[in-house]
């Protein structure tokens, strides 16, 4: 056995709501790994409709990483969400015209970056995500936790906005899994190890 097929789009016989993510997705500026998946209660064509403000002439990117766990109603806030903050107004009055379309001549919205999660990345219920966020490999986001800033490797964070709650591991250990990157290993590596993978006895692994 060499695992399920990454390429289906409903992983799990005779259920939807479940699927790996990379099948369903159409918007180019969507990147995800393999075998990521998403769930939603009602129908995993919700994912899309909750990566909010993502306007093509902006060009901001999502980017997820392999075996992440992405919960319902999980949104991205990207960049098109952005209004002035340093002026003395932050009504977009250009976007209505009609007298106004010139009211961001020689100026520009705040832009943060993409938005990018690692591997191995487990996200609660109802998270939200906002713009420019770097989200480290092994990372949990607890459910209803608003992240608005980058968010450490191995680490446990929630709350609105997330603190760190606990690190999984000893620094050691989170040290030698960063370099291990068992999501990168050919998936009959993978299937040899799932038994360790699924232990916290990072020396049993085997090559």
């Amino acid at each position: 056995m060499t695992g399920p097929n990454k390429d289906l789009k409903f992983p799990l016989e005779n259920y939807d709501r479940l699927c790996f993510l990379k099948n369903i997705v159409k918007n180019p500026n969507i990147i995800v790994g393999d075998y990521t998946y998403y769930d939603d209660f009602e129908n995993v064509e919700n994912f899309e409709k909750n990566v909010k403000y993502h306007f093509d002439f902006i060009g901001d990117k999502l980017i997820i990483g392999k075996f992440c766990m992405i919960a319902s109603d999980v949104k991205f806030i990207m960049n098109g969400a952005n209004h002035l903050t340093n002026a003395l107004t932050t009504f977009p009055f250009a976007i209505f015209g009609n007298g106004w379309e010139n009211a961001m001549e020689n100026k520009s919205y705040p832009q943060k970056g993409d938005i990018h999660i690692g591997n191995d990345v487990w996200i609660g219920y109802n998270a939200t995500i906002m713009a420019g966020v770097t989200i480290g490999d092994g990372a949990i986001i607890a459910t209803n936790s608003t992240v608005i800033h980058d968010v450490a490797p191995y680490s446990i964070v929630g709350g609105n906005p997330t603190k760190e709650i606990k690190k999984r591991f000893s620094d050691e250990k989170i040290s030698k899994l960063l370099e291990l990157q068992w999501w990168n290993w050919d998936i009959e590596k993978i299937t040899n190890n799932i038994q360790h993978l699924t232990d916290n006895k990072i020396e049993n692994i085997t090559e």
